[in-house]
């Protein structure tokens, strides 16, 4: 199967734009050896098409991403990559915050506190 070159050129961007190499290079190096089919279809599919889909503008989108990284309760370094992401484009450590103690009632307190634990020191390092 040929990845489709515009969804690859726009997943490629998006994942530049919004991790900077920086957790997208990670999940296509520990994928290399198992499935990297898994991180081409991550990059076309889920970055190069749904992410640039319109209707939601990017920190909105990264916003549900960490929403549903923290209701899952088992996904925290995809939690960091997100919240990362949406900082690095523009959001606020309080919108960051805020989507997370939404999730209370929701997600539950322990993955709500979990997830607030796992972002300190990220947190940490943005002004208010």
């Amino acid at each position: 199967m040929t990845p489709d070159t515009t969804l690859r050129s726009r997943g490629l961007e998006l994942l530049d734009q919004l991790h900077g190499g920086h957790a997208g290079a990670a999940m296509v190096a520990e994928l290399e050896d198992v499935c990297p089919a898994f991180a081409d279809m991550t990059i076309d599919w889920a970055i190069g098409s749904i992410m640039d889909r319109p209707g939601l503008d990017l920190i909105t989108r990264e916003l549900v991403l960490i929403a549903s990284c923290v209701t899952m309760g088992h996904a925290m370094p995809q939690l960091r990559a997100h919240a990362e992401a949406a900082l690095k484009i523009g959001a606020t450590k309080q919108q960051v915050v805020e989507t997370i103690l939404q999730l209370t009632f929701y997600a539950g307190g322990p993955a709500v506190r979990n997830a607030l634990v796992a972002l300190k020191d990220l947190l940490a390092t943005k002004p208010e």
